[in-house]
């Protein structure tokens, strides 16, 4: 081996214990939680909690980064290309990473492109409806839909996401045709189903239930199979008008490709002793949520399920769209 060799290797193996002791001393400096929707919503509220517990399990500062946009593409993107060095990680959901590739052109592959750390909580949507709309069950509004094609719009979280993609599903197995109302967030596309300004949503149990709570909007059906603890006599749209049917979200902790393992590893713990956490349980569970435990591993496993599961749904939706484009 000449010089310049023995040079390049000497300073190679010099730098491996410097790249060890900086994944050993992580974390040494403020972490960020980008959070890929508008400040208000389940996701965020998420992140915050998510913040707040690791502030105090790691010892350093942690800040939440809210990056809406294109049912939060936008936001997963930027931790994409982040640095893998342990200081920037995504509250994903499911929508971004599971459902979207399949929809639209992104420029991340999540069987590729993400480092699954773990989910942090899980959650179902509510249909709620606006008190004007002449519906009490999902019944009617199969038929209220059917007899008003293209007349009812839907509020969502963004184009892309499940609150999108839910209704998108709904519409492919009833038969009905809804038009899209996308808005930078849950809270958002909430506010505007009060304000009367679109006709339902699929939206969140956090966004939901305080307005069902309090009355400003009509609650018809959960998309879960089983009925909401929250709301035991509302029923699913399983057990109404679509066997079957079953939309439930979460929202985990996702790394830039290439993170190293001891802090994947490390986080991961506090991850699964947050799932543990009294006043976090209580947060989630007023928002209508569930904290989860699960490994890296077992978060990936997931999401290479749910690609499978939501590839031909996506496909057979967007063939909707082709021939309804093709009518017009």
């Amino acid at each position: 081996m000449n010089f310049w060799g023995r040079m390049l290797l000497a300073l190679g193996l010099a730098a491996i214990p410097n790249t060890l002791n900086a994944q050993g001393s992580w974390p040494d400096r403020p972490i960020t939680l980008v959070v890929p929707y508008a400040a208000g919503g389940y996701t965020d509220l998420t992140g915050r909690l998510t913040a707040r517990y690791l502030e105090k399990a790691l010892g350093k500062t942690v800040v939440v980064e809210n990056r809406p946009g294109a049912g939060g593409i936008v936001g997963t993107q930027a931790v994409v290309n982040a640095a893998p060095d342990g200081y920037t990680f995504c509250v994903c959901s499911v929508g971004a990473i599971s459902v979207a590739p399949f929809a639209q052109k992104v420029s991340y592959d999540p069987a590729k492109d993400l480092a699954p750390v773990g989910i942090i909580s899980t959650i179902v949507q509510a249909v709620i409806v606006k008190k004007s709309l002449p519906v009490n069950s999902m019944a009617e509004l199969v038929a209220h839909a059917k007899a008003n094609p293209g007349k009812l719009n839907y509020g969502s979280a963004g184009a892309g996401g499940l609150t999108h993609y839910a209704v998108e599903l709904f519409e492919v197995r009833t038969g009905t045709h809804m038009v899209h109302v996308p808005f930078r967030g849950g809270a958002p596309a909430t506010a505007a189903l009060v304000a009367g300004e679109v006709d339902l949503s699929f939206a969140n149990m956090t966004d939901a239930l305080p307005q069902i709570e309090a009355g400003t909007v009509r609650g018809l059906a959960v998309t879960s199979k089983e009925r909401s603890p929250y709301f035991p006599n509302i029923p699913s749209i399983h057990e109404t008008v679509v066997p079957g049917f079953l939309v439930e979200t979460w929202n985990g902790i996702i790394a830039p490709p290439k993170t190293p393992e001891p802090i994947i590893s490390k986080l991961s713990e506090a991850l699964i002793k947050m799932a543990d956490d009294p006043e976090v349980k209580e947060a989630m569970r007023k928002a209508g949520g569930s904290t989860v435990k699960n490994t890296p591993a077992q978060f990936r496993a997931q999401i290479d399920q749910e690609m499978a599961q939501w590839k031909p749904v996506v496909a057979e939706i967007l063939e909707k769209e082709k021939k309804k484009e093709t009518k017009n």
